[in-house]
């Protein structure tokens, strides 16, 4: 599963497990024997592996940054949004009735496995696979109850900057600036709210030929502004080469999105900087793993210059919605 094929790509792994500790602690769950780990290659937040047993397919993964006291709310979401229909991991419980527990000192989970593989090149007809599903996906988050602010909203972004300039030039400098003073002054709180998955790019969907086989990887979701998940979905799904947006694949995400939750006039207007903040939101996180990774095993970095094209598009064409 490769965000970006033509850059560096390499796994990582931050914390190992070998089978004889997974069969410990599988003992503590009813899924059988184990029979085949491996290790995944994609991610650079948290250690996964897929599990078989003797009862089925999984996903294991060991927490690197979130605590044992934040997990709850991710595992949670999952579970709700697995209730409602919308196919994502769905957390195990151990016979403690638990979803999470400590392997090799490092909160752990263990959720169902998902049948599909992600696309690199996304069609017209998944584009609105995709849309329909962010909406339904966001209908059926208004009846989770649980509130988690995005931890990479408008604090980080003043904090991390600081930490990234050393790593660009000046004029790179400049816009990263000047885009984080323009963003702290608007007020996306306005705009329709709910839980949003905040990373839906392309590995991060499971595609059964035209249709969403699964939606993956909930460990950034957080409650914010609804567009703005469109935004962050539409910005990987829907761009071009040359760090433009494709009309097509736009359109038809916009258009099955706007089917299942219509869009509002105020949404409307905010599109344009909305993309822009996602463009910003991506660049920063990236230049940060690039120039200042944690200590890994093996080390999964995207191209920062992928989203400062993006962005710098976005600013030289004001986007209107299409619909």
């Amino acid at each position: 599963m490769n965000r970006c094929a033509n850059f560096n790509l390499i796994m990582a792994v931050y914390t190992s497990v070998s089978e004889a500790e997974l069969t410990t602690w599988l003992a503590d769950y009813s899924l059988g024997q184990l029979l085949d780990l491996q290790a995944i290659a994609s991610g650079i937040e948290n250690t996964n592996y897929f599990v078989t047993t003797s009862n089925g397919r999984f996903v294991l993964t060991l927490f690197e940054k979130l605590s044992a006291s934040e997990l709850p709310f991710y595992l949670n979401l999952m579970a709700h949004l697995a209730r409602h229909g919308i196919p994502c991991p769905a957390p195990v419980a151990n016979r403690h009735n638990q979803f999470l527990s400590l392997l090799n000192d490092k909160p752990a989970c263990i959720v169902s496995r998902l049948s599909g593989k992600s696309t690199t090149e996304p069609g017209l007809a998944q584009c609105a696979a995709l849309g329909a599903m962010l909406g339904q996906m966001h209908i059926a988050g208004q009846s989770f109850t649980q509130i988690m602010p995005n931890a990479r909203g408008s604090a980080w972004r003043a904090a991390t900057a600081p930490q990234v300039r050393p790593f660009v030039n000046a004029e790179q400098a400049g816009l990263l600036d000047s885009e984080i003073a323009l963003h702290a002054q608007q007020n996306g709180s306005c705009l329709p709210q709910g839980l949003i998955h905040a990373d839906l790019f392309r590995d991060n969907v499971l595609l059964i030929d035209d249709h969403v086989g699964g939606l993956i990887d909930f460990y950034f979701a957080c409650t914010d502004a609804l567009l703005y998940d469109v935004a962050i979905t539409v910005n990987d799904w829907c761009m071009s080469s040359d760090g433009t947006l494709d009309v097509l694949r736009t359109q038809r995400l916009l258009h099955a999105y706007h089917a299942i939750r219509p869009l509002q006039k105020n949404e409307y207007a905010a599109w344009a900087m909305m993309l822009r903040l996602a463009a910003l939101r991506f660049w920063l996180s990236r230049l940060f793993d690039m120039h200042l990774p944690r200590d890994a095993e093996l080390i999964h970095a995207h191209d920062p210059g992928h989203f400062e094209r993006i962005l710098k598009n976005h600013i030289a064409t004001e986007q209107a919605i299409w619909l």
